[in-house]
């Protein structure tokens, strides 16, 4: 009976499980898009603040001179990944139409995510001022970044504008809420530091949120109905493949490195994911006139199967002995 407790999803997974059944039944339509996008965004900058307010000086301080750290991560996302997607072109092409397969190189010249990615290092108990820096700093990056490497991995594909409107934004919800958490930590830092329970309630709510807008906005592309069976079982397989390449080589990395147990899993959470909101205007501009919504297909697929595996895998690296050797 034991055994079979420890095979059954956590109460977390079962929480994703739902949402994205929710999504799929009920999406989130017209005004609710931008009511559950304004929810979210809220969630998120209050995420960033309890953090701002959690972390010390000197573990943001250390956080930011990780550069070994934020090296592997950034080679992990931008020269790891496109690498793959080359890499297994004669295993995946078959498997998915020509219009998917550029979806998925695509999805591997793009920045990390910057929320989940943080709120699930946070739920991992990994090095959480590390993944603010690599993650916010992916994002940045990403805007110079994946526009050459989508001109030089996939075909006939043009140059995009430099879009100083996305770092705006990053600043404005992730950069600021943590800066103000920061100076309010002096006043708020020690009654945030002893609710661990409301950090965890934040980081879980704000990737339930994100998981349901993000699959909302597929299912009203029609997510299900604007691609064959076949092609769409394949590009599971192709997503899936790639996800786990990923993991295992960002794992593998970690150990090989020497990093400490709370870095692999910084490493790992932040190396193996690609962004949604990042990837979609992307698209729109990179590949205008072609057939953007197979293109960002294996994208929202992608996003969707990270979220569920890599909240399996928060969920057992944070159930971890508090002293790790």
């Amino acid at each position: 009976m034991s055994r079979l407790v420890r095979l059954l999803p956590d109460r977390f997974t079962l929480y994703l499980i739902c949402t994205v059944i929710i999504a799929s039944i009920v999406p989130a339509h017209g005004q609710g898009v931008v009511i559950f996008g304004w929810i979210t965004n809220i969630a998120v900058g209050l995420l960033f603040f309890l953090h701002g307010a959690r972390l010390s000086r000197e573990a943001i301080i250390a956080g930011l001179t990780h550069w070994k750290l934020h090296l592997t991560i950034f080679s992990a996302t931008f020269l790891m990944f496109p690498l793959l997607g080359l890499a297994l072109k004669p295993v995946l092409e078959p498997l998915v139409t020509p219009e998917l397969y550029l979806g998925i190189l695509f999805l591997c010249c793009l920045p990390a995510t910057v929320q989940s990615a943080i709120a699930f290092t946070s739920m991992a108990r990994g090095n959480v001022p590390a993944a603010v820096c690599s993650a916010s700093a992916s994002s940045l990056l990403g805007i110079f970044l994946t526009p050459l490497l989508v001109g030089t991995v996939v075909a006939n594909a043009g140059s995009a504008p430099i879009s100083f409107d996305a770092v705006g934004k990053i600043m404005l919800q992730l950069l600021l809420p943590f800066v103000l958490g920061q100076f309010a930590r002096r006043w708020i830092g020690a009654w945030v530091h002893k609710r661990k329970a409301m950090l965890k309630f934040v980081d879980q709510g704000s990737i339930l949120l994100v998981v349901y807008t993000a699959f909302s906005e597929a299912i009203n592309e029609g997510l299900w109905s604007t691609t064959p069976i076949p092609a769409l079982v394949g590009l599971v397989v192709c997503c899936a493949v790639i996800l786990a390449l990923a993991l295992g080589l960002s794992a593998l990395a970690g150990k090989m490195f020497g990093f400490s147990i709370e870095d692999r899993i910084t490493l790992l959470f932040c190396g193996s994911k690609k962004s949604l909101a990042s990837g979609i205007p992307m698209a729109q501009v990179l590949f205008a006139g072609h057939a953007v919504g197979a293109i960002v297909l294996p994208l929202m697929l992608f996003h969707q199967i990270q979220l569920m595996v890599c909240g399996v895998l928060a969920a057992r690296y944070g159930k971890r002995p508090e002293i790790e050797g």
